[in-house]
């Protein structure tokens, strides 16, 4: 992706005074002698980049050379770092935000640089919503996402999922984050900050006044946390599971594949036969049976008592059919 790197040489040398061949060289990831060659190109093409000789030398810009962006304003340059999310975007209403900056950037860049974006987005494309979900998104995303861009605060009605009532909420908006097709609003609410789906919201309106962000909240990290830790709070039940090798191959593969590396690192050594008996944490029961299923003959479900007869009732009737 040479078109990339002449971008990221330029940026580089706006960053600093000077920078050797050798700092670029690693900041670029590639040789000196490829360094050397693109600073031809780009002085060729017009950019002034000078060359000092001796042990203390280096590459700058001539006269406080700048590359700029032709009238970028606050709202493209931020949808700029969302560009790879295509489908995202459309859902927040920022696709026309996102194609004027686009434009703009394409009008900055060197003419022979120009096909560098059609470029990359026909070679790489990221498709965030999981297989089968509904296509359309929820009604009150765009009004949601502007009240997190503009930072203000927003009234809204919650549908819970253990009662199905609506119950009303008076949020700070923080953050978006699409996780497999569904969407989810990082919010402060009083004191605490909580996670809602935003298609269960059935109301909302942003208010005026602005709220004060938190300087320190960081919802990539917020989120992880987060989400490991409800991943850990719906596995409620144990079962007890005697796995040949294949099935520990193929464990992760049907169940939490972090939770199966726990249970399998603390399992006792094999058996002659070179089973391994672990015990797994699993959402339910029922989940179990439908996720082990898969299985197969790789698993045998020792406990608990219920739900091994439930397994060998399934494997009557598979037997059964096969007779």
């Amino acid at each position: 992706m040479r078109a990339a790197r002449l971008i990221k040489l330029v940026l580089l040398l706006q960053s600093r005074p000077s920078m050797t061949g050798g700092e670029l060289a690693r900041h670029l990831e590639v040789s000196e002698r490829t360094v050397a060659r693109d600073v031809l190109a780009l002085s060729e093409a017009g950019v002034p980049v000078y060359a000092d000789r001796g042990r203390t030398g280096g590459y700058r810009l001539v006269g406080g050379y700048r590359t700029r962006l032709t009238g970028l304003g606050r709202t493209e340059a931020e949808v700029l770092f969302l560009s790879g999310v295509p489908s995202a975007l459309r859902e927040m209403g920022l696709a026309d935000a996102a194609s004027a900056a686009r434009l703009k950037v394409s009008a900055a860049l060197l003419p022979e640089l120009r096909d560098a974006p059609s470029s990359a987005a026909q070679r790489f494309h990221l498709d965030a919503p999981g297989w089968w979900q509904p296509a359309e998104p929820p009604a009150l995303l765009p009004m949601i996402a502007d009240a997190v861009w503009d930072d203000r605060r927003l009234t809204a009605r919650y549908r819970r999922k253990d009662t199905g009532a609506d119950a009303e909420r008076e949020l700070e908006p923080y953050g978006l984050v699409l996780k497999a097709g569904v969407w989810y609003l990082a919010a402060r609410a009083g004191d605490d900050f909580r996670v809602y789906r935003v298609d269960r919201f059935t109301a909302a309106a942003v208010g005026e006044e602005p709220f004060r962000r938190m300087d320190d909240f960081d919802l990539p990290a917020f989120w992880e946390e987060r989400a490991a830790g409800f991943a850990r709070s719906i596995l409620r039940d144990r079962v007890e599971l005697r796995l040949t090798p294949e099935g520990v191959r193929r464990l992760p593969h049907v169940t939490d594949p972090a939770t199966t590396r726990e249970a399998v690192g603390a399992a006792p050594p094999p058996d002659g036969q070179g089973r391994v008996t672990v015990t797994l944490p699993v959402e339910s029961l029922d989940v179990a049976y439908e996720q082990l299923l898969a299985l197969g003959p790789e698993a045998e479900l020792l406990g608990p008592p219920p739900l091994r007869e439930r397994f060998a009732r399934a494997a009557a009737r598979s037997a059964a059919l096969y007779r």
